[in-house]
């Protein structure tokens, strides 16, 4: 019975000591706010969204600034290029990132490559830029990012210098072929 007195008293003197200080109650309080949001999270069954439909991979091919601005992701594919050094990559899978409403919306469709260098996301020009102007170290930044698109996105062309005439990409070069493939040397 001492056992109960005791376990009672010490259960009281915790209420109590809760209840004297308004700094206790907020923290009982959000304690309890927390556990609440805890269970209630684990409780959610998230629909995760399906993913958006693949869009088949782009032709290998040059891009004016003209053409290339149509690739801005408001167009209906919402297919989103960039151009970094001159060199033109697919990032329609960061199109959070750089398609409309997207942190660098600003390059989408156009040459980045003034932008990233200057840490300047509305620096895109409207015309061809040949960046001559840029400090060794902004010309550092930007091959920098040059290596990080290389990386991560599909590389689809170049960004055509006015009056200079595209490549003539062929269908080999965007597929693997066979003949390049190593034989064995008892053939």
């Amino acid at each position: 019975m001492a056992e109960e007195t005791l376990k009672s008293g010490i259960l009281t003197n915790l209420f109590f000591e809760i209840i004297q200080s308004p700094v206790n109650i907020a923290l009982v309080l959000l304690i309890v706010f927390l556990v609440y949001k805890i269970i209630k999270s684990r409780q959610n069954d998230f629909a995760v969204p399906p993913p958006a439909p693949q869009l088949p991979k782009l032709k290998k091919r040059d891009f004016t600034v003209e053409e290339l601005k149509q690739y801005d992701g408001t167009q209906e594919d919402g297919r989103v290029l960039v151009a970094v050094n001159g060199k033109v990559y697919d990032v329609t899978k960061g199109k959070r990132f750089y398609g409309p409403g997207g942190p660098y919306a600003a390059f989408g469709g156009k040459d980045a490559s003034r932008g990233l260098a200057t840490f300047n996301v509305s620096a895109s020009g409207e015309k061809y830029d040949d960046l001559s102007d840029l400090s060794t170290v902004e010309m550092d930044s930007v091959r920098e990012w040059e290596s990080q698109f290389q990386e991560k996105y599909d590389f689809i062309g170049r960004l055509l210098k006015p009056g200079e005439q595209p490549t003539n990409y062929s269908d080999e070069e965007d597929e693997p072929s066979s003949s390049t493939a190593e034989k064995p040397k008892d053939e």
